[in-house]
């Protein structure tokens, strides 16, 4: 069961990169690109897993904090929602408006809950 938990971290932290890397990248041109799509899609997927893991195994390494886990999900949304709007006005042609910053910021948002809550 580790095994799997490690594999749906490193694909959990692979959707991150994603995401902001593609923000990173594309803040000139004001674009949402697919990677940062597929990214916010994949951070929600395997950060319900992994909160499905956790809860099943019951050991001191695996604790989930519910409280953390609903804010993160509810950025992760967040995240996902700014992601696919801007990408489809980007693909009809349309302006993105502050779709982009608002999934790569809040990308970086929940990456700060992760790490200092």
């Amino acid at each position: 069961m580790d095994l799997v938990y490690n594999i749906l971290v490193a694909l959990h932290l692979l959707g991150m990169a994603a995401v902001v890397g593609g923000w990173i990248a594309v803040r000139s041109g004001r674009t949402v690109i697919a990677p940062i799509v597929w990214g916010a899609r994949a951070q929600l997927v395997t950060g319900l897993l992994l909160v499905g893991i956790a809860s099943a195994i019951t050991d001191d390494d695996h604790t989930v904090d519910n409280t953390k886990i609903a804010v993160k999900l509810v950025i992760a949304l967040g995240v996902l929602a700014a992601a696919e709007i801007g990408a489809a006005r980007g693909r009809k042609g349309r302006d993105t408006g502050p779709l982009l910053d608002v999934a790569g910021g809040a990308a970086v948002a929940n990456v700060l809950v992760a790490a200092l809550w």
